[in-house]
């Protein structure tokens, strides 16, 4: 195991792939002489050459659609959108061509792609800083993972790699800096789905992904120091959705808060807190409890965009409110 960032695991994964199979490419907006907007292909370009990995021009709709047809075509395309904002952009290469052209064909085409991209914020501005998971969460015929640990992000980027499905891999802004031990073998493969307990806990479940589990962990130890003992729930996966870790979790702690940086209508933590009430409903002492933005675009001041995100504070509170005490 090597302490790395969440950077390098996914610069690792990258790398460890495309010396695998030469099958595998890169395409996105300054991924190559520039090293990609969070540096996470720095070197590439010299590395593995043009042919490899290819700048495309800032056209997230052709980027996409030529990485479905070279998925179409055998290849195994790893297409960098440089935010989650961009891929609106994309929609339509997404929705109606990645995720549906396997069922349209009866089986018989593949589309073996990955879509990394980013979301956060992070004085980016209002339309550089939404969180857009819950729409290709919605989607079937997608893959859509979070994940919120170096070692999960380089095993998770393996395996979407190696997959025969179109995958949908967001990362966090504010994610990259983040170390923890990263196995080293090259074979460091995980499932794009299933939770995992991040840490245990006895009084209230929060349940997260993505950065806000990583908020979550620091929100325990602190609330550990006030005697309130909280399990940390990591979803790391929306579709496929495991929800059993968590209710599994609320059965023993009687207690959930659903912890999301999307806004609260219509977002992740809605549907979330739903799968937990059929689940769990006779093992709740009280109502599950949702933090999530607030229902405005997002400020370019910094000092009101603390405002907006969910931090710890606010976390605490919504603790303390669910718990009664």
């Amino acid at each position: 195991m090597a302490e790395i960032t969440y950077r390098e695991a996914l610069a690792q994964a990258l790398r460890e792939e495309m010396y695998r199979d030469e099958k595998v490419y890169l395409i996105g907006e300054d991924i190559g002489a520039y090293g990609g907007s969070y540096a996470v292909t720095k070197g590439f370009l010299n590395e593995f050459g043009a042919k490899r990995v290819i700048d495309a021009p800032i056209a997230e709709m052709g980027i996409v659609g030529t990485a479905i047809g070279a998925a179409m075509d055998g290849l195994h395309p790893v297409a960098e959108l440089m935010t989650i904002n961009f891929a609106v952009l994309a929609l339509d290469q997404i929705v109606n061509h990645a995720a549906k052209l396997h069922y349209m064909f009866g089986g018989e085409i593949k589309v073996p792609m990955v879509v990394r991209t980013v979301s956060g914020w992070g004085q980016l501005g209002a339309t550089h800083s939404q969180s857009f998971e819950s729409w290709f969460a919605h989607i079937p015929g997608l893959k859509v993972v979070c994940p919120a640990t170096p070692a999960d992000a380089k095993g998770m980027l393996k395996s979407a790699i190696r997959g025969s499905d179109p995958v949908i891999f967001i990362e966090h802004s504010l994610l990259y800096g983040v170390k923890g031990e990263v196995p080293e073998d090259t074979d460091h493969l995980l499932p794009l789905a299933g939770a995992q307990i991040l840490r245990e806990g006895r009084d209230i479940t929060l349940v997260s992904y993505s950065r806000m589990a990583i908020l979550a962990l620091r929100v325990a130890a602190k609330l550990a120091q006030q005697g309130i003992e909280a399990e940390v729930v990591d979803m790391r996966a929306l579709r496929p959705l495991d929800i059993s870790p968590a209710v599994e979790s609320v059965k023993h702690t009687n207690h959930a808060l659903v912890l999301t940086e999307d806004w609260r209508t219509g977002g992740m933590g809605g549907e979330l807190a739903a799968l937990l009430y059929e689940h769990a409903f006779d093992y709740l002492d009280a109502p599950i409890g949702r933090v999530a933005c607030e229902e405005v675009p997002m400020p370019y001041s910094k000092a009101l965009e603390q405002l907006v995100v969910p931090d710890e504070n606010k976390i605490i509170k919504a603790v303390h409110d669910v718990l009664g005490r």
